[in-house]
């Protein structure tokens, strides 16, 4: 456990803070239009210990997104963590991110997917009202960089609370959610997509 804080404590120093909402410069601005699929996907180990699926998550905006259970593991495949996020795979619903939640459950997330791996992407915290997560995952969806976002102050909009990374995957899960589970750069994801 020693060498695992030790690890979170030099990725914190040289990483810095993060935020939500996503905003890859590299993609066009969203249309108007939304991705209605509707399909839920609740899949995850119910003797897994972590949590049943969130009674309350998704909700609201995103009721009708598709979910997946999210497992955070060692590279010796030990359990750490795991939520239920609601899955951000069209260009709208990553625009919005989690900008119409009034709040994020403990085991609740979102996961934003990409068909292939994005050397630059940029998240901000546009119009949130809490802190969270920003997990950024590879293609094999190990860990690569993981930033601990504040909510923004009263008086700003988030626009310019921006974390980069890069990955094929971002997980954003509750604010100091990776501190609290030990989780840190290397780790891997673990889902079903």
């Amino acid at each position: 456990m020693r060498r695992r804080r030790l690890l979170r404590a030099a990725t914190a120093a040289t990483v810095g803070i993060t935020a939500g909402c996503l905003a890859d410069e590299s993609e066009p601005a969203p249309s108007d239009g939304g991705d209605d699929s509707g399909a839920s996907d609740s899949s995850g180990d119910p003797g897994d210990g972590v949590g049943d699926i969130p009674p309350d998550w998704p909700s609201g905006a995103y009721a009708d997104y598709d979910t997946t259970r999210v497992t955070a593991e060692t590279t010796a495949a030990d359990v750490l963590g795991a939520v239920t996020a609601a899955i951000a795979e069209t260009d709208d619903q990553r625009y919005l991110g989690l900008s119409d939640a009034d709040s994020l459950p403990e085991d609740g997330g979102m996961l934003f997917v990409y068909d292939t791996p994005r050397e630059s992407l940029t998240f901000v915290m546009r119009e949130m009202d809490f802190g969270i997560d920003i997990v950024y995952a590879d293609a094999e969806r190990q860990i690569t960089r993981i930033h601990n976002a504040p909510a923004p102050e009263p008086d700003e909009d988030g626009n310019q609370q921006r974390y980069p990374g890069s990955g094929q995957y971002v997980l954003e899960v509750p604010y100091e959610w990776t501190d609290r589970n030990d989780v840190v750069v290397g780790d891997v994801l673990r889902f079903e997509r």
